[in-house]
């Protein structure tokens, strides 16, 4: 039986409320929780592991090691238009996974963006946190929720399609593709 909490999520509206219960479709159980920029030091880590695709596929650029910069928009989110969730394995304590939700300014669309360490994937983890942050956009009222992807990145466009993405040309950039799904 799915987790109530995992079907319909509360607004995580600042960075001391109590991790989230994510379970993933093949039972795995992670606790996700917003970053705070005590997160720093665990995030720099997580993007270490990260391969190099990786880091690329989810920065759409090519990186050794990602910028302190890049590290600040996640651990600094506004915790309404900008969220960002850590998801960890809660026995071991490992940061797993990054996911990023970011609006527009009128609310109208996000873009969403998901990062898995790639010695969980394969277990559903994508998935779920695609899901979570689907309907976190919805619950601040965004019709449209996008994510941006390389056209290399096979699995990010084919797990986006099954959750019913359209993908659309990215306009003046032939390697891009956006994926997108309207809620009203």
């Amino acid at each position: 039986m799915t987790d109530p909490a995992i079907l319909a999520p509360a607004i995580l509206t600042s960075a001391d409320e109590t991790p989230r219960i994510l379970t993933t479709r093949c039972g795995l159980r992670l606790e996700v929780v917003p970053a705070t920029e005590h997160d720093g030091p665990a995030l720099a880590q997580f993007f270490a592991q990260v391969s190099e695709e990786d880091r690329r596929f989810r920065f759409l650029a090519a990186c050794a090691q990602v910028s302190r910069d890049q590290l600040d928009l996640l651990l600094h989110p506004d915790h309404f238009r900008t969220e960002s969730f850590l998801v960890f394995e809660p026995a071991y304590g490992d940061l797993v996974a990054s996911a990023l939700l970011a609006c527009d300014g009128k609310l109208d669309t996000a873009e969403i963006a998901v990062s898995v360490r790639e010695d969980y994937r394969a277990h559903g983890i994508g998935w779920a946190l695609v899901d979570l942050l689907a309907q976190e956009a919805q619950r601040r009222g965004v019709r449209r929720v996008i994510s941006i992807e390389s056209r290399e990145n096979r699995a990010a466009i084919e797990l986006e399609r099954e959750k019913g993405f359209t993908p659309y040309p990215f306009e003046g950039d032939p390697t891009l593709v956006i994926l997108a799904k309207t809620y009203r």
